[in-house]
């Protein structure tokens, strides 16, 4: 048989679908550079026109029985490159908008972690509040325990009481704070303080 660089492409067509690798070499070899140049000028990215050219010329080779190339094997292969463009660009357009939309997730979880810290000093605000309206002694005390962390006998021994009064005013300033805040501020109350 003749040198294949000698064949049409309607002769190289005919002899890679019946799976002469030879033609499908001098295909590859005719027109690789071109197809090349064409997906870089539309992609302006070397890697990414190498994938597309190189994914074009796999398929060729692997649907080689299947495919319809005709009489126009330049044409054929420009269709094609140009379709994997699209794919590409219909790719980086899903993966840009799923981007944005993680962008926007992450940007409203920050603003409902801010507002759930604004609520939050809202509340220990409003706690604080009814704090301050407890008897003096009482909220002295309670405040040793609940903010300071100190226990019942070093209460007794600061404010020069017995453990058992401590234990008095404490319980009463919850008793006292459950009844104005509720029964969950109140359980929120023994949780963070």
């Amino acid at each position: 048989m003749a040198s294949y660089q000698t064949l049409s492409d309607v002769q190289l067509t005919e002899l890679l679908s019946a799976s002469n690798h030879a033609a499908y070499t001098e295909i590859y070899r005719r027109y690789f550079h071109l197809m090349f140049v064409h997906a870089y000028k539309k992609v302006r990215d070397e890697e990414q026109a190498k994938d597309i050219i190189q994914d074009l010329f796999t398929n060729l080779w692997f649907k080689r029985e299947s495919n319809s190339i005709g009489t126009n094997l330049a044409g054929y292969l420009f269709t094609s490159v140009r379709n994997k463009i699209f794919d590409l660009f219909a790719h980086e357009k899903v993966k840009g908008d799923y981007i944005l939309s993680l962008r926007d997730f992450m940007s409203s979880a920050g603003n409902a972690d801010t507002d759930h810290l604004i609520r939050e000093k809202q509340l220990k605000a409003y706690i604080d509040l009814q704090i301050q309206a407890l008897p003096p002694k009482m909220r002295a005390i309670f405040e040793m325990s609940r903010k300071e962390q100190l226990s019942y006998k070093e209460i007794a021994k600061i404010t020069n009481t017995s453990e058992n009064n401590v234990s008095t005013q404490i319980n009463s300033a919850l008793r006292i704070l459950r009844a104005k805040l509720g029964l969950v501020m109140y359980i929120y109350f023994l949780i963070k303080f």
